[in-house]
């Protein structure tokens, strides 16, 4: 797989938005995070229309750098990874079953594609995520220990053991929901490490298979720092900071797509139907 060169970075990191330190320390890895979180919407408009992405580092600066576009999973946490070893990280990866929403673990196969980055100055590792699309996702990285509750970009997060059968701990990201006034869990996993290899498998899976729900309806997400914004098939959503939640709709396709180009940032490629 490339790797960034120096131009590559300097075009990441202008996307993003970041000007901060590019020193390897925490407060760079927190700032870069945030960064990619606010500025790079997630969206699956490639295997909607039937095609699983490139995560090679080259299409997803083309696509994402330079295309203007958002990604889902793999694609964000890929580009993070190679903007974070061009920094002087040492990056890893780990895989995770989704959970939000399911009956057990073991009922979601291990889909999730995340990030353990070594931290020189903070002397533990911490988990970076800037792709999982949903409200409880990662603003900032956390660190990766248990007994440990993490704030950022108005977040909440820690991580807990489940019990199952299996040799290794499973560990649980849990975000609170404010609402409802409870810790839920994200996605679970083991600390085994995972290569990009492993993500090309998932990716294919994910980005082709005709039950996969990334293949059958229009999935997008779009945070800032006053909301959270949501496209699941046609019903928009939007979580305000302070918990206001206001859903509606959509039944018109242009207006589908005026959404998606004003709201998400996104020019929905031509001969794409997004409410199917």
């Amino acid at each position: 797989m490339s790797v960034f060169e120096r131009s590559d970075l300097d075009a990441y990191l202008s996307r993003i938005g970041w000007e901060g330190d590019r020193r390897p320390g925490l407060a760079t890895l927190r700032g870069v995070h945030l960064a990619h979180a606010l500025a790079l919407p997630f969206e699956n408009l490639d295997p909607l229309s039937g095609r699983a992405p490139s995560l090679d580092p080259a299409d997803l600066i083309a696509k994402m750098i330079h295309g203007r576009r958002g990604g889902y999973c793999y694609e964000h946490n890929i580009l993070l990874w190679r903007a974070l070893e061009a920094l002087g990280f040492r990056v890893g990866a780990l895989a995770a079953r989704v959970v939000l929403g399911a009956r057990t673990p073991e009922s979601r196969p291990r889909t999730h594609a995340m990030l353990r980055v070594e931290v020189p100055d903070a002397g533990r590792p911490y988990l970076a995520d800037v792709g999982f699309g949903a409200v409880g996702s990662l603003l900032e990285p956390v660190p990766l220990a248990l007994g440990v509750e993490s704030a950022g970009g108005g977040r909440r997060h820690r991580f807990t053991v489940l019990e199952h059968d299996g040799p290794l701990e499973l560990w649980a990201l849990q975000a609170y929901d404010p609402a409802a006034r409870e810790w839920v869990s994200q996605y679970a996993f083991t600390l085994e490490p995972f290569a990009a290899a492993d993500f090309e498998v998932f990716n294919w899976h994910v980005g082709t298979n005709p039950r996969s729900p990334f293949t059958r309806r229009a999935y997008l997400q779009r945070t800032t720092a006053e909301r959270h914004l949501s496209l699941d098939a046609s019903l928009l959503t939007e979580v305000r900071a302070d918990g206001t939640v206001t859903s509606r709709e959509l039944t018109d396709e242009a207006e589908a797509r005026r959404v998606v180009r004003e709201e998400f940032g996104i020019e929905t490629p031509d001969g794409l139907k997004l409410l199917g």
